[in-house]
């Protein structure tokens, strides 16, 4: 949709819902004197970064200083809070689909709602709010404010699938590696960035879900009526995703453990035979630096045979410890 110039006051999108799946776009200029129509709805989607985001917001948007102050704060996390006159303030994460970013760096979209206007802020760029544009321009998108809250959410709630079956398809590479060649050591790098990010996503997706569970509890008087069976939906997709990646995370692990002990055992064995051939070659030692005492009376020193006999001597000794290894089934 046009309206470029609202770029310069920090506006990304100012969209007049028609409660019929379209919208229209509205400029900067036009917000001041705007009347809504029936079954209108208003969405205006702000960058948070820009100074004059700010000043709107406080001066012109009609909001109480505490809403404006939780709106534009620095670090926020998920979370869900009900304000006078059935309004609300909803803080979603969502995956971080930007050139060059990782994923798990879940960019945030801040969100004010009641029953006829959202007004949304994004600091990073947001691929669900972009969908949702196109829904809207091709006649599909939300009707109400409180479809456009809930449409939003489920883009949101998109994203996260592709990302949990990639984690979940690494480790399964990783399985299949060490499945097929017992000497094939897994990728420890790549175990431990899939442990991570699954670490990363758990973080603002649990509290996520809470907040889709306490929608579809406890509706405002504006929703629709099967809003309440749609914000479910998502709290149930959310949980299974969330038990992908512990999964995942469980299998991380069960991997590492497991060439933990290959190589414990491995360490082990070696250890062992070292320690058979110390058991061999101490006596043998012993013997010959009795033997190489440089003192008078040394048994065969005088002797042509008496290096044969040294070492039929170690050799029968060497036999004997074997055969008693063996009945001792040390070896």
């Amino acid at each position: 949709m046009p309206m470029e110039d609202n770029a310069h006051w920090g506006l990304v999108h100012a969209l007049v819902l028609d409660g019929r799946g379209g919208a229209r776009a509205l400029a900067y200029e036009e917000l001041a004197g705007l009347e809504l129509g029936e079954g209108e709805s208003l969405w205006l989607h702000w960058d948070r970064s820009h100074p004059q985001t700010r000043q709107w917001l406080r001066l012109n948007s009609g909001l109480g200083e505490f809403a404006c102050d939780l709106l534009l704060e620095e670090n926020t996390r998920p979370r869900l809070l009900s304000l006078p006159g059935e309004e609300l303030l909803l803080f979603l994460r969502g995956i971080n689909l930007n050139p060059g970013a990782e994923p798990e760096d879940m960019v945030s979209v801040r969100i004010f709602a009641e029953a006829r206007r959202v007004i949304s802020l994004r600091l990073r760029p947001l691929r669900a709010s972009e969908d949702l544009i196109r829904d809207l321009q091709a006649g599909k998108g939300p009707k109400t404010s409180s479809e456009l809250i809930l449409s939003l959410a489920d883009y949101l709630t998109d994203k996260v699938d592709g990302l949990v079956g990639e984690l979940a398809e690494q480790v399964d590479e990783q399985e299949e590696r060490i499945d097929a060649d017992e000497s094939t050591l897994p990728d420890h790098d790549l175990l431990l960035q899939v442990r991570r990010r699954a670490a990363g996503l758990r973080r603002f997706l649990a509290p996520q879900r809470e907040i889709y569970a306490q929608l579809s509890r406890n509706p405002r008087p504006w929703f629709l009526a099967d809003d309440c069976d749609y914000w479910n939906e998502l709290n149930n997709r959310l949980t299974r995703y969330l038990e992908e990646l512990e999964l995942s995370r469980e299998r991380v692990n069960l991997v590492l453990d497991a060439e933990k002990r290959r190589m414990d055992e491995r360490m082990n064995r070696i250890m062992y035979r070292f320690s058979i051939i110390t058991m061999v070659f101490l006596p043998m030692s012993f013997l010959t630096g009795l033997l190489g005492i440089n003192v008078g009376g040394m048994p065969g020193a005088e002797s042509s045979l008496g290096f044969v006999i040294a070492c039929l001597l170690m050799s029968a000794l060497g036999l004997g410890q074997w055969w008693l290894f063996r009945r001792w089934r040390w070896l």
